[in-house]
């Protein structure tokens, strides 16, 4: 295999701790004898408590070049409190005799391991590029990485091996482990020694039984100009006007989003770095879940931060650890066995997908730009490309409406035809229905209800964009419902938290089902309810300013 000609690997290859020489990949000669004492047990390598342990990392970031990239300060000093302190000995004992051997083992395969994928990702996804790469800005592609690939690759970042320097000229956050580890000893919280543990666990499974299967990273995107054959960025207009109908919602008030049994996109609050603060100090919704499915940090080696028409979906990656709390009070409560079904992939059947809400928006959430960023943004998430003959007929549908009352007949801004004088099937449906009840009652209804029978993939979500980012939780709920609705999602189970200003989420939701508004209805009330925060003309919730009685 000619894998120094490749120009997936060109793009990462200057972020691997790996070296090409003659069309393969290597280890160092020191780093490979370094790694083989390690394997062999601390009888070999010496290297039996966490001090000694930052000592090898050192030494094995010297062989590869990496001296003159400074890790955190107090990395060291971390790696040793937490396994020869906040570690019992006998884990200790455990951890070095034989997890520690085992990992250094994986990065003996590593390169083998990335041959192997090379080999493998032109024909994974019949001719589609799945190899190991930087998925660049505004770059719609998928990586697909093996469970054991992952596995050596995030082994790497607890030894801090990958090359720092040049990451943030690409707009990708670190990888390494050195500043969560060094975290425990200059600012000690139990979280951070918990969302260790999670790490920890995850590297204890692995060495013992690794999982065979593959998790799957794509960048989505709305191009900001019409392409073909995908949905480009919607504009005010196209929302005003859509005739989609509202998709089922339902209310948790007590359930979390990861814990649904529903086949469904589970919602990531994510930074625009995807991954946020987990391998630093966060502690909140986006990093909890990277703890304890560790697989989804491997995503920050290579996807760079997301733009407002850019979304990140995963599929396939497991779940390792049960846990309580949030924040100051996540703790690990033990393991996971993950009873996901899987693909034609091998994937778990957990679909994830990244969206970064606007941070600290304050009054400004309400313009017109911040609506129509924050509902894109949503909608791109959820929009499945698949169902791109659903939106071209649904345009068609919205044409024909405005044909019926005499309108200029103009295709939405992603319709991607001309100017029609009537529309094509004006025929077919009956004169005297609308927009959207033809959607229902034509070939369109049909086939998106078959679809939602076939896969009922919906949306588990939550408080997005709420919280410690600081947006109105009415606002944001009712974006979200928004964008499944018109990313012909057939639900949305929305995961309160106990968020109080959310106890009426239910009420209203039922009503305005029960007046059967469109997806255009729900944003122009919307709109002009955040019109009248901007100028001051009401401070009442948007839930109370659309049903004053609920404040009764």
């Amino acid at each position: 295999m000619q894998m120094g000609i490749r120009e997936d690997l060109k793009s990462i290859l200057p972020f691997l701790p790996l070296v090409l020489r003659s069309s393969s990949l290597f280890w160092p000669s020191q780093v490979v004898e370094a790694l083989k004492a390690l394997s062999r047990g601390p009888e070999h390598s010496r290297v039996e408590s966490g001090e000694v342990l930052f000592l090898a990392i050192s030494d094995l970031r010297d062989s590869l070049g990496l001296s003159s990239e400074r890790l955190e300060v107090s990395a060291a000093k971390g790696y040793a409190l937490f396994f020869d302190e906040l570690m019992s000995r006998v884990e200790s004992r455990e951890w070095f005799s034989k997890v520690l051997p085992s990992l250094a083992d994986m990065l003996l395969r590593l390169p083998s391991l990335l041959e192997t994928h090379y080999q493998k990702a032109d024909n994974l996804l019949g001719g589609i590029k799945t190899g190991l790469r930087i998925v660049g800005p505004q770059e719609p592609g998928i990586v697909v990485l093996s469970q054991e690939l992952i596995g050596a690759l995030l082994t790497c970042s607890f030894f801090c091996l990958f090359p720092i320097n040049d990451r943030g000229a690409k707009h990708l956050p670190g990888i390494n482990f050195d500043h969560l580890f060094a975290s425990i000893y200059t600012d000690y919280n139990q979280n951070q020694e918990h969302k260790i543990k999670c790490l920890i666990h995850y590297f204890e499974r692995i060495s013992t039984c690794m999982p065979a299967g593959c998790v799957s990273f794509e960048r989505k995107v709305l191009f900001w100009k019409r392409a073909n054959f995908s949905v480009s960025y919607p504009n005010t207009d196209f929302w005003s006007k859509s005739v989609v109908p509202l998709c089922h919602f339902e209310v948790s008030h007590s359930g979390l989003i990861e814990d649904q049994l529903s086949e469904s996109l589970e919602v990531d609050f994510s930074n625009k770095y995807i991954g946020g603060g987990a391998l630093r100090r966060g502690c909140i919704q986006e990093e909890i879940r990277f703890m304890i499915s560790p697989e989804l940090i491997v995503g920050m080696l290579f996807l760079p931060s997301m733009a407002d028409n850019e979304a990140i979906g995963i599929v396939g990656a497991e779940r390792f650890s049960n846990y309580t709390g949030y924040a100051s009070s996540f703790r690990f409560m033990g393991n996971y066995v993950d009873g996901k079904p899987v693909d034609f992939l091998g994937r778990k059947k957990t679909r994830i997908i990244a969206i970064d809400a606007l941070f600290n928006p304050k009054f400004r959430q309400y313009r017109p730009e911040c609506l129509l960023r924050e509902t894109n943004k949503a909608f791109c998430g959820f929009f499945d490309q698949s169902k791109q003959h659903l939106y071209q007929e649904t345009c068609q549908l919205e044409a024909l409406c405005r044909y019926k009352v005499g309108q200029d007949v103009e295709p939405s801004n992603w319709a991607g035809s001309v100017k029609m004088d009537k529309p094509p099937f004006v025929t077919e449906v009956d004169d005297g229905a609308s927009a959207a009840e033809l959607i229902n009652k034509t070939h369109i209804g049909k086939s998106k209800q078959a679809k939602d029978r076939q896969n009922d993939i919906g949306i588990v979500t939550g408080n997005w964009g709420c919280g410690a980012f600081g947006g109105d939780p009415e606002l944001k709920t009712t974006i979200q419902w928004l964008a499944g609705s018109q990313a012909f999602r057939p639900f949305i189970l929305y995961c309160t938290f106990g968020e109080e200003a959310l106890r009426n989420l239910e009420q209203v939701t039922q009503w305005i089902v029960s007046h059967e508004w469109t997806v255009g209805d729900l944003w122009n009330m919307l709109s002009e309810y955040s019109s009248q925060r901007l100028k001051g003309e009401t401070d009442t919730g948007f839930f109370t300013w659309l049903l004053p009685f609920l404040s009764n």
